[in-house]
């Protein structure tokens, strides 16, 4: 499998790691009664995917006090930070123009946070500059 293959993650996958790292720790029985019910989902589902995140390296499973728990293997900052790579490298050819001429366009941004976005874009000169 390659590393493209193995960090890929399908729609579901992607919602069941933002569950898990929203709740985390949890159990394979809350996944199942909390995420997976409310999508219609097979409890097999549930727990196939679960295990299918641990072994991409997305989720740890704790099993030292049962019941096992799951986890995210990074902060919650990184799993976003991996899934809007993910997002920009999949859907938009790796370039983020795209995305943010879409929040300029749906004027959808705060002023607080366009003031956020400035200084990360004055970082990301500074940052070229040295």
């Amino acid at each position: 499998m390659g590393k493209e293959e193995k960090t890929r993650l399908g729609e579901q996958e992607l919602e069941l790691l933002r569950f898990v790292t929203d709740r985390a720790p949890v159990t394979a029985r809350d996944a199942v009664a909390e995420f997976g019910q409310s999508k219609g989902l097979a409890r097999t589902t549930v727990l196939t995917m679960l295990e299918r995140l641990r072994k991409k390296g997305f989720l740890l499973r704790e099993d030292e006090n049962p019941p096992a728990k799951y986890r995210p293997a990074q902060a919650k900052s990184e799993v976003i930070q991996g899934m809007i790579a993910d997002f920009v490298e999949r859907t938009l050819g790796g370039s983020p123009v795209p995305f943010v001429a879409y929040l300029v366009q749906s004027k959808s941004i705060k002023a607080e946070e366009a003031e956020q976005l400035r200084a990360l874009l004055n970082e990301l000169e500074r940052e070229d500059a040295d």
